[in-house]
């Protein structure tokens, strides 16, 4: 019989023995609770073999941070096929079963996902576009540079749930400057404060939480862990800062663990403070991980839903092997004040795969990058160079939840 591909009509507990399966390792009761609350049951879809469950993906309704403004997201999640029933196509029939959903509702331009092998999804269409560090700072080397105004900067130990509130509050106005950020609702903020967050949870600490206030008001927080083992250390979930005094307080106190040797941190933006802040900048040993990966569900939509950093006018000729509908050349006009894209006949002045555009789409560098690799190619003198600066954005783009 042929496999089926559709929407899930079952409970949550019928997908926890795929999911367990698929993702080779048991997830524990809090993180099959924490998953739950956030599931979106209409948003499932399986593949079928015989009555059996075979294959799974999912997507979370996201409004993501673009340059100039915020999106709607597909946050694709939860996606596995058996080992029984791998090199059968299911999960490119999955995918494109979601995505051509997607496309049919009309109301997502985007769709995301953090990917558990970096190999998988680019012959999907996503391209990779955030990165973050993971570092490990040893006690020795926690010394900062000066920071003016660090010291006017209170820290004080809160319990994680009892500020809640304040904390989701500030983390989302500043999710609303950060490109590459979604909005966290009640049930997100009640995810990042659940006991999930760490792998291996043996003789850690519960979550914890310090608040930084300045001038008699919140401006930062941080969730972090302790962990006494053979080589203890604190393990640092968030940190989110209004101002730089504020970020370098609530840092030299997670450098400062008594008893422990050394801070972890494995989602550190690319460009943080820190990483220049640092005496010892050899210290932290960064090592740079995928973050976001992004696929353009409809094209023009989601080029003329952000703005640019300077005046940009320009054809560009887009392959799309998975879905056709974005595939063609397309006139995409404006600058900082906002865009247009429409389906043109005129002459492309570049020409990009739909994985390669989608992974500068928020500003991680650059459509020149993809130029020397020969991933973009320029049609019109000028034209790569002119488009780099226009996709460009001051700031990386940064994942600071999974999903």
């Amino acid at each position: 019989m042929a496999i089926e591909i559709g929407r899930f009509e079952g409970e949550w507990g019928e997908l926890l023995e795929l999911i367990d399966v698929a993702f080779s390792a048991p997830w524990s009761a809090a993180q099959l609770e924490a998953e739950r609350r956030v599931w979106e049951p209409d948003r499932s879809i399986v593949a079928i073999d015989e009555k059996q469950l075979v294959g799974h993906t999912a997507a979370f309704s996201h409004r993501m941070t673009v340059p100039g403004a915020q999106v709607p997201m597909a946050g694709v999640t939860m996606v596995g096929v058996r080992a029984t029933h791998r090199r059968r196509g299911i999960l490119r029939d999955l995918m494109r079963a979601q995505l051509n959903e997607i496309h049919e509702a009309g109301t997502e331009p985007l769709a995301g996902l953090t990917a558990s092998e970096a190999v998988i999804y680019g012959r999907f269409g996503y391209g990779l576009a955030s990165d973050h560090q993971e570092i490990v700072v040893p006690k020795p080397a926690r010394e900062l540079r000066p920071v003016a105004g660090i010291d006017d900067v209170r820290i004080r130990y809160v319990d994680v749930r009892d500020t809640l509130a304040e904390t989701a509050a500030l983390r989302n106005k500043l999710a609303t400057e950060r490109v590459g950020m979604f909005e966290h609702d009640d049930r997100w903020q009640e995810l990042v404060v659940s006991d999930n967050v760490m792998v291996n949870p043996a003789n850690a600490s519960a979550l914890r939480c310090v608040l930084a206030e300045r001038g008699g008001g919140l401006s930062g927080f941080a969730h972090y862990r302790t962990k006494r083992a053979e080589k203890g250390f604190v393990e640092v979930r968030r940190v989110h800062a209004v101002d730089l005094a504020s970020h370098a307080a609530l840092w030299r106190y997670l450098l400062e663990p008594d008893l422990l040797s050394e801070t972890r941190y494995e989602a550190l933006p690319s460009d943080d403070p820190l990483l220049d802040l640092l005496v010892d900048q050899r210290a932290p040993s960064p090592i740079t991980r995928d973050g976001l990966w992004l696929r353009f569900v409809d094209l023009a939509p989601a080029l003329a839903a952000r703005t640019y950093a300077r005046d940009i006018d320009v054809v560009l000729e887009v392959t799309d092997g998975f879905l056709p509908w974005n595939a063609g050349k397309w006139h995409l006009a404006g600058g900082p004040a906002g865009a247009t894209c429409e389906s043109t006949t005129r002459p492309a002045d570049l020409s990009v795969d739909v994985r390669d555009l989608a992974s500068v789409y928020l500003g991680k560098p650059s459509l020149v990058r993809l130029g020397a690799a020969g991933l973009a190619q320029e049609h019109t003198a000028g034209a790569l160079e002119a488009a780099a600066q226009a996709f460009s954005t001051s700031r990386l783009p940064w994942l600071d939840t999974g999903f």
